[in-house]
């Protein structure tokens, strides 16, 4: 018999699928490898098998066993499967069912290796010509770039192109999907209830969350929605699974994990009644449960909601005015009198809220990126900035940067300096001027790196400082509408 292409692989495909005998239970623990913000959907096209994941799935499906030693085929694996990672169990008959070998078929079929493989023999070639279709067989010499048939009658063509191709059979060790091959010993035949578990790459997930910023009363407050981004690459689908995220940064080795490994993440999966996801403890990680079932078809991107909204959660808004240069010294003070003399600085907009359940939150959560909006006059949300979260746990604040504050400037400028070589010690007055362009009043944060050396004190200064590490200090500004405000202090490095 001779079979067009097309037609032979769909047959190829069902009898493939055939060898599994039951309806699969799937679930997935998904894990990310991927820096919080550096996965967007515009990008995946790009990493192919290096997409920064992978996902251990379980496949619960009842399975036609022969008693005594067999072989069984099972061909619904993912096509970026870790064969070194699979375990089969018989739930039926766990200590009577061994796997004695274990072989992963993957030649997958292809229109260039069939090619490869009728070489030197007959082939039907179909080409269009207008609007006829012209049959030309021969002998396949060549199949590298084009195609070349030696005729019966002794001439040769060439073919640069074709619609179809003929083929009398599949030739053996060509397979349709990755198969995974068992040779049983089972002391019981019959229908088994098994359980087939593995890790594959091609999958990951990661959390974008959407803050709204509202005032209310005139006080910060935010909404928040969390969303997770499912891909799966893997090269498999996974209809009506249950899903369960891993956050945290899990160590692999550069060997792939062995499967008791794979079976003990696997036990600790269980059916959730909850419609979303339900956060638990996973070794020093946490593990978020969708409480209902999903489809994840392969090639494929899904967004699922992480938790439930949060409305009118408090929040800080801070202006920080920063001109003096970040410098650490390392083993000797900073001497030169005109580092940092004088400068132009700006005020970086940053937005802080605490997650704890007294003020809505008081959850983990993941790193992702945190996109930030606000109501304009018109009524229409308008984008106000956005920064990256690493994964944050219960009761941390939470700071974000949105970017700079247009109508705050001001310059940093040094009023008297004083080395002393002899009796190592640096005396240098600073005077920081913020402006306030606003129509209305604004609280500023003067952040001051003390850079000379790690021992100080501060004199003579006109506000009082609060010291943010070791060598920061803030001063607290009241700016006027349309004014500005001076700071100065007097700050003595003594090494």
């Amino acid at each position: 018999m001779r079979f067009p292409l097309l037609s032979m692989l769909s047959l190829a495909m069902t009898a493939t699928a055939a060898a599994a005998a039951d309806v699969p239970d799937y679930a997935l623990t998904v894990y990310s490898a991927a820096a919080p913000g550096t996965l967007s959907t515009e990008r995946l096209a790009d990493y192919g098998d290096r997409l920064p994941g992978y996902a251990v799935v379980s496949d619960r499906r009842t399975l036609e066993l022969a008693r005594g030693i067999g072989e069984l085929r099972f061909a619904d694996v993912a096509r970026r499967i870790d064969p070194t990672t699979v375990s089969f169990v018989s739930l039926t008959d766990r200590a009577g069912t061994r796997v004695l070998e274990q072989n992963y078929q993957y030649d997958l079929v292809s229109q260039q290796k069939l090619l490869q493989r009728y070489l030197g023999e007959t082939l039907t070639v179909e080409q269009v010509r207008g609007n006829s279709v012209e049959q030309v067989s021969g002998t396949l010499l060549s199949a590298d770039g084009g195609m070349i048939l030696a005729r019966p009658d002794g001439s040769v063509v060439t073919l640069g192109s074709w619609s179809s191709v003929q083929f009398p059979a599949l030739p053996g060790g060509l397979i349709s999907k990755p198969t995974l091959v068992w040779t049983l010993d089972a002391a019981r035949g019959g229908r088994h209830q098994t359980q087939v578990s593995y890790q594959t790459r091609g999958m990951t997930w990661w959390t974008d969350y959407n803050l709204t910023l509202r005032e209310d009363g005139g006080e910060c407050r935010m909404d928040l929605a969390a969303w997770v981004s499912l891909v799966n690459q893997s090269g498999g689908s996974y209809p009506n699974a249950r899903l369960k995220l891993v956050a945290g940064d899990v160590n692999r080795a550069p060997s792939a994990p062995e499967p008791p490994m794979v079976m003990m993440m696997e036990a600790r999966m269980a059916t959730d009644s909850a419609p979303g996801f339900e956060q638990s403890e996973l070794f020093e990680y946490h593990l978020y449960t969708l409480g209902r079932r999903t489809d994840l078809p392969d090639n494929s991107v899904k967004q699922l909601e992480l938790f439930p909204a949060v409305a009118g959660a408090a929040c800080r808004r801070e202006l920080v005015f920063t001109a003096s240069p970040m410098y650490r010294p390392w083993g000797r003070a900073m001497t030169d009198q005109g580092f940092g003399a004088t400068q132009r600085g700006e005020a970086a907009a940053f937005l802080e809220f605490e997650n704890r359940e007294n003020n809505k939150l008081g959850v983990p959560l993941p790193g992702g990126r945190v996109r930030v909006s606000q109501a304009a006059a018109d009524g229409a949300q308008e984008f106000i900035g956005e920064d990256l979260i690493g994964h944050t746990a219960r009761n941390e604040t939470i700071r974000l940067k949105l970017g700079t504050a247009f109508d705050i400037s001001g310059e940093r400028k040094q009023v008297s300096f004083a080395y002393d070589e002899k009796a190592r010690t640096i005396t240098e007055t600073i005077e920081v001027e913020v402006r306030n362009g606003k129509k209305s009043p604004a609280g500023v944060t003067v952040r001051e790196y003390l850079y000379r050396w790690s021992g100080w004190d501060i004199s003579g200064n006109s506000l009082p400082f609060a010291r943010r590490d070791a060598q920061t200090v803030d001063f607290a500004l009241k700016l006027p509408a349309e004014g500005k405000q001076t700071v100065r202090y007097t700050v003595t490095y003594r090494w």
